[in-house]
């Protein structure tokens, strides 16, 4: 290379990375998966400089009016937030679903798909009464209802609700809130299957339930959402919860941004991300049924999973013929025997595998525990109960808490940047 080359290459000026500011709360679980979206794409493109306050928890919307940037991701909660949102002279992506986005460009997941979701996931466990327990003043969670009520009424199920209104002001005392959710659990008809709006009310539903005598997930099924790993996993009963695919919000949130700093007009100005996947755990392992033969059968096939039995053994207990035995779990359960057998095995190795002290467990180890004759069969059966293979489901849960890496260029957010 010539001295007038060097010359050149050192004199050639970086391209300027964009600033973008973040105003965004710490230590929420799902956010953080935002971030890694958001920061995954910026990497993909080259870059960018972010600005945020340091030592703070909640950032509000009102500090990016005192800085200089490019463009900003923030949470827009109250219609203050949205008029210095759409006042700064530069570009906002909102990421909070408190009030209605659509005035303000803003990228999350589709709440009412969750709430489908949801009941999709009840009603396949059998049950015939749904609940939902969710606040008023939050617009995520009259979507997350509107999603769930209706997919219930499709399936002609009955769907009650307890929507509570707190006051920020006057916040209602804890005990007072855990007396009206009890007295609501108590009035419900059992077998019930509930979905709480976010994964801390799930969790307030468990612990009236075990304070009142009520069974979770036989008397009471729970379902929260966000699948926040604290709060899932720690309690007295495992929650079922549904991962929000906060990843991707994070990544497409990031792609609107670049696209308004270049000038380039959006299609839309609410982007909604379809929520990743029910994650199934103890509060909803369960077989909704109210017919008590069949309930007892189910009883005693859970204490028994560790043995490879079949239908035969069923009869056996049941003293009628296996055509009988299959038209009252038909009748019941809307399900042959065999295919709650599987149900309830399949359950218990899915918590198995997400054991976190089992997981020295060979495949060939788990599969004995839950019955199966072999480790072919098991994994039939298993992948079919589950949607995935067990050795993938185990690497899933095992790494529950670590972010995607996707090829930036298979994704629609990058695509469209472009």
């Amino acid at each position: 290379m010539t001295e007038k080359s060097h010359s050149a290459s050192r004199q050639t000026p970086q391209k300027r990375r964009p600033v973008i500011g973040l105003a965004l709360l710490q230590g929420l679980s799902f956010l953080e998966k935002v971030r890694h979206g958001i920061v995954d794409y910026a990497q993909a493109r080259g870059g960018w400089t972010f600005l945020f306050m340091p030592e703070s928890l909640a950032p509000s919307v009102d500090w990016l009016r005192h800085t200089r940037m490019d463009g900003a991701f923030a949470l827009v909660t109250t219609p203050r937030d949205m008029r210095i949102a759409r006042s700064l002279p530069f570009p906002v992506v909102n990421l909070a679903g408190h009030i209605n986005p659509e005035k303000i460009p803003s990228v999350m997941v589709d709440h009412r798909q969750i709430g489908q979701m949801a009941a999709e996931h009840l009603l396949g466990l059998g049950f015939k009464r749904l609940g939902y327990y969710g606040t008023s003043n939050m617009w995520y969670s009259c979507e997350r209802y509107s999603g769930f009520s209706d997919a219930a009424r499709r399936a002609g199920a009955k769907c009650h609700s307890l929507i509570v209104h707190p006051n920020k002001r006057a916040p209602t005392r804890w005990r007072d809130q855990h007396q009206q959710l009890a007295r609501w659990l108590r009035g419900l008809q059992k077998p019930v299957g509930i979905l709480a709006s976010i994964d801390l009310r799930a969790a307030m539903i468990v612990d009236v339930c075990l304070q009142t005598g009520l069974r979770v997930p036989d008397d009471v099924a729970v379902l929260g959402v966000d699948n926040d790993q604290a709060v899932c996993q720690l309690g007295p009963v495992a929650l079922t919860s549904i991962a929000r695919n906060d990843w991707k919000v994070g990544w497409e949130a990031a792609a609107m941004l670049d696209r308004a700093m270049a000038g380039i007009a959006n299609p839309q100005n609410l982007i909604l991300v379809e929520p990743e996947q029910v994650v199934m755990r103890k509060s909803t392992e369960t077989v909704a049924v109210n017919d008590p033969l069949v309930a007892d059968l189910i009883a005693e096939a859970r204490k028994h999973l560790d043995k490879p039995f079949g239908v035969e053994w069923l009869v056996q207990r049941a003293g009628h013929s296996r055509r009988w035995l299959e038209l009252r779990f038909r009748e019941a359960l809307g399900q042959p025997p065999l295919t709650v057998i599987n149900r309830l095995r399949v359950a218990k190795a899915r918590e198995m595998l997400s054991a976190a002290g089992r997981a020295h467990m060979t495949l060939t180890d788990v599969a004995a525990q839950c019955g199966f004759a072999d480790l072919r069969r098991f994994r039939l059966v298993f992948t079919k109960h589950a949607g995935v293979p067990p050795k993938t489901f185990r690497r899933a849960a095992q790494n529950a808490e670590a972010f995607p890496r996707l090829d930036p260029r298979k994704t629609p957010g990058n695509q469209a940047s472009q």
